[in-house]
């Protein structure tokens, strides 16, 4: 059976990610393709690097026929998530890209994105879509929020890590390394090429990043107690790719025998050998995240590295690594393809 989807959003980096992974899956067609400002474009045209696909053309979201459509991937911008997805139709599966269903607390995501929440009701049925830790759930939703890229890659190294107890709670310092298109396709001064290339910068300092709302809550939610984690990220002059780096206080041994037990039988987790440390050009345009971990010259103190694509693993993947646990698919479909190298 050939499952139909809708993907509103579609000029964005994410939504084009999402058509280049589905144009390889088994049993999933792209039905619709929404993006209010390119109506009536063809996505070749917007993304030319599609132009081989027989693709829809691009519609208004109101155009669609959604009673034909078995799940909606939404990579709107947030805010506009909330609006658009409260007026679809109550029985459509749906993926969101987007931050707008991430914290489930309204006051939490009021204080993080600085607008109220306008779809609080369905806020209680959302899930959140980091699907290695949430899979049952997941595969029963209706609505599923998908993670920040940033605060994917933190928790991959971290979740385990607080479960098993092999860490200070209380020591915890995530230094992380982000692509440019984790900041969207939208123009932006800082990130015009002679503002951004040839440089590396520091942003968001302190406790303004908005993905430490997911990192509070979700590290808390597995403690018992409130944690909180240092947390800097910086914006090098790349296309793809995070890397993160994490500084914890903990037998390396240890830390890395817990990484080990999570990851033994997820397809899209490597655990690289001890002491050896992950690059973004080895997870490029895939859907896997590799682990690193090594002591540090600190007794009693360890590095653990993840890198992941930004927008694969990171989102667009993510997403479709979702969906089909929602549809009833096998996880891994349409997901298996190398990375891209050099």
């Amino acid at each position: 059976m050939t499952h139909n989807v809708a993907i509103l959003g579609a000029s964005g980096y994410t939504g084009a990610e999402l058509v280049r992974l589905i144009s390889q899956h088994p049993d999933i067609q792209i039905a619709a393709l929404a993006a209010e400002r390119k109506a009536g474009m063809e996505m070749a045209d917007v993304f030319p690097h599609l132009r081989h696909l027989s693709l829809p053309t691009l519609c208004k979201i109101g155009e669609i026929d959604f009673s034909t459509i078995d799940l909606c991937f939404c990579a709107l911008p947030h805010k506009t998530s909330q609006e658009v997805i409260s007026a679809l139709p109550a029985d459509l599966k749906i993926v969101d890209l987007s931050a707008d269903f991430r914290l489930s607390d309204p006051e939490e995501y009021e204080k993080w994105y600085g607008n109220p929440h306008s779809a609080v009701e369905m806020q209680k049925e959302a899930v959140y879509g980091l699907t290695e830790f949430n899979r049952e759930a997941i595969a029963n939703a209706r609505l599923v929020a998908g993670t920040g890229c940033n605060a994917a890659t933190g928790q991959f190294v971290l979740r385990p890590l607080i479960a098993a107890d092999v860490i200070d709670l209380d020591d915890i310092i995530l230094d992380m390394k982000c692509a440019v298109s984790g900041a969207g396709r939208a123009l932006k001064e800082n990130l015009l090429h002679a503002e951004l290339s040839e440089g590396y910068n520091a942003y968001a300092l302190g406790s303004t990043h908005r993905h430490l709302g997911e990192f509070d809550e979700q590290f808390s939610a597995i403690a018992g107690r409130p944690v909180k984690v240092q947390f800097t990220p910086h914006l090098l002059p790349v296309n793809r790719g995070i890397l993160a780096t994490t500084y914890v206080k903990g037998d390396a041994k240890a830390i890395y025998a817990a990484l080990e037990a999570a990851y033994k039988d997820e397809p899209f987790v490597e655990l690289l050998p001890f002491g050896q440390g992950p690059s973004t050009h080895n997870v490029r345009g895939s859907n896997f995240v590799h682990i690193g971990v090594a002591e540090d010259r600190l007794e009693g103190r360890a590095i653990v590295i993840a890198a992941l694509d930004n927008l694969t693993k990171g989102s667009s993947g993510q997403a479709l690594q979702n969906a089909n646990l929602m549809l009833g698919l096998e996880e891994t479909a349409g997901l298996m393809m190398a990375p891209l190298f050099p």
